[in-house]
């Protein structure tokens, strides 16, 4: 049986997604200070793309401009109706005609009228509170920073200042030394062993106090000698850390009690000394610069309205270039000179489109987001709503996809303070009272009500579980469990104090 070759035709359909659509897909996920970087970028790659000054290219100038050349086009049809003369007209069997691309065939001048001669032009924003200047001060002095300073203010001598540099450098953020007395002694072969200890002692005089210790214990110790103290007292607490911190920290008070030979009441008072104790000195001076967080979206309480406002604080204004939009209107513009400019104006279209769609979606989910969290906004978490994706897609009639971008990474201020976007969409749990209550609302009450228990006698996950049954919300022992965990809580064990 042979092989037979034949052409057929075949009718289908398929999803393509354009490179503008790509785009406009890519920037609506992005962060303020990603987008910033891609606009300034363009506006670096792309000629036909200008920033221009909060001066120029006002609507009001741009409206009287362009109602007075179309004034001035009026006129010149009718003079030439006047004169006996049609405007002219390209025949459609004219060389220029056949020379233009597909790109020429697009009434741009008619799709993008928004954005020729306006741009993107950030929407025009209310003044808002700005961040304390304290915010954008530079980066201070770490721990690292802190001792080598104190170190050559001491008259130390220069073997010492050497071994202690040396020790400096090899302290770890909590401020604790990282290195035993064979390595130190290796490495400066030359210096005695008391030298090497005078220089440790030197370090851990500095401050902050309890630096430069080799394990917790010789931590708090070298705090325990700074303090101004009984000296009675003193010897007690230093042999609770020395002797006997297992059964500190396992809170067996009773036995550490009898061990040392003294009544609850005073053991009371030496372990409230030891709690103040700071076990990881270093910490003060942990250089981990702290980003501050610039909301995307700001939500003003305006009367008994809210008013949302997108943030462009910072974005520069758009628009196409005028000169090179002359060049391509001119008729001997042809070329590899002319498909360039086509192509960058085709780029510099959908940027300033896809910008301008990226404002307006992100405007349509938190105006959703408002009017579902209303009562949060009014009344405070207790009255925050379950909510999810399809929700707010469903009420301003785009694709889940689509929210789940626009709120990856953003964060909205409200009168109720600063949150994630995605924070107003989680679950929710059944209650008593017809209305699902909001998973978040429930965490903030497991947490109230740990805050108000007598720390003597702490409520366990059961007894949370009933005492939420009394206000009518149904949840499971291992939900609590969670919710605790998620919180940073403690279990009731950990959290009873005997004292």
């Amino acid at each position: 049986m042979g092989l037979e070759q034949k052409i057929q035709l075949k009718l289908s359909q398929k999803l393509v997604m354009t490179q503008a659509l790509q785009q406009a897909i890519k920037l609506l996920q992005m962060t303020r200070m990603e987008l910033q970087e891609v606009v300034s970028q363009e506006l670096t790659e792309n000629p036909l793309l200008e920033e221009s000054s909060d001066e120029e290219g006002k609507p009001e100038e741009i409206e009287a401009e362009n109602e007075a050349q179309a004034a001035a086009e009026a006129q010149t049809e009718r003079d030439g109706g006047k004169n006996g003369e049609a405007p002219a007209v390209a025949d459609e069997a004219s060389p220029v005609e056949k020379d233009r691309d597909s790109f020429d065939e697009i009434d741009y001048e008619a799709y993008f009228q928004d954005y020729i001669e306006y741009g993107y032009n950030p929407r025009g924003s209310e003044e808002h509170e700005a961040f304390p200047l304290e915010n954008v001060l530079t980066q201070p002095p770490d721990l690292s920073d802190h001792l080598t300073w104190q170190l050559q203010m001491s008259d130390a001598s220069p073997e010492m200042k050497a071994i202690a540099g040396f020790l400096i450098g090899n302290l770890d953020g909590d401020g604790y030394l990282q290195l035993t007395d064979e390595e130190i002694a290796a490495t400066f072969p030359d210096a005695s062993e008391a030298i090497i200890e005078r220089t440790i002692q030197l370090v851990q005089s500095f401050d902050p106090i309890g630096v430069c210790a080799r394990n917790l214990k010789e931590c708090l110790l070298l705090q325990l000698d700074r303090l101004d103290i009984d000296s009675a007292l003193l010897a007690k607490v230093e042999e609770i850390v020395e002797r006997h911190w297992d059964l500190f920290a396992s809170r067996s008070y009773a036995q550490l009690a009898k061990a040392l030979g003294v009544e609850m009441k005073l053991l009371e008072t030496m372990v409230d000394l030891i709690r103040r104790l700071d076990p990881k000195p270093g910490g003060v001076y942990d250089n981990e610069r702290v980003i501050y967080v610039e909301p995307d979206v700001y939500v003003r309480k305006v009367g008994d309205d809210y008013a949302i406002e997108v943030n462009d604080d910072g974005m520069p204004r758009l628009r196409l270039s005028h000169h090179y939009r002359q060049m391509l209107g001119r008729e001997d513009s042809k070329g590899e000179t002319a498909n360039y400019i086509r192509d960058k104006m085709k780029s510099a279209f959908w940027l300033i489109k896809s910008l301008d769609q990226r404002q307006r979606t992100i405007y349509k989910v938190a105006d959703s987001i408002v009017k579902h969290q209303k009562e949060f906004l009014d009344h405070g978490v207790d009255r925050l709503r379950p909510l999810v994706l399809r929700d707010v897609a469903d009420d301003i009639q785009m694709h889940e996809s689509t929210v789940s971008r626009v709120v990856s990474n953003k964060y909205i201020h409200t009168p109720r303070g600063l949150f994630p976007m995605k924070y107003f969409f989680h679950s929710g749990l059944d209650s008593r009272h017809g209305d699902d209550v909001s998973s978040v609302a429930v965490k903030a009450r497991i947490r109230a009500l740990i805050e108000k228990e007598d720390p003597r006698k702490p409520l366990s996950d059961s007894k949370i579980v009933k005492v939420l049954a009394q206000q009518g919300v149904e949840i499971a022992r291992r939900t609590v469990a969670k919710y605790r965990e998620e919180l940073r809580i403690p279990s009731s064990t950990d959290r009873k104090q005997v004292f």
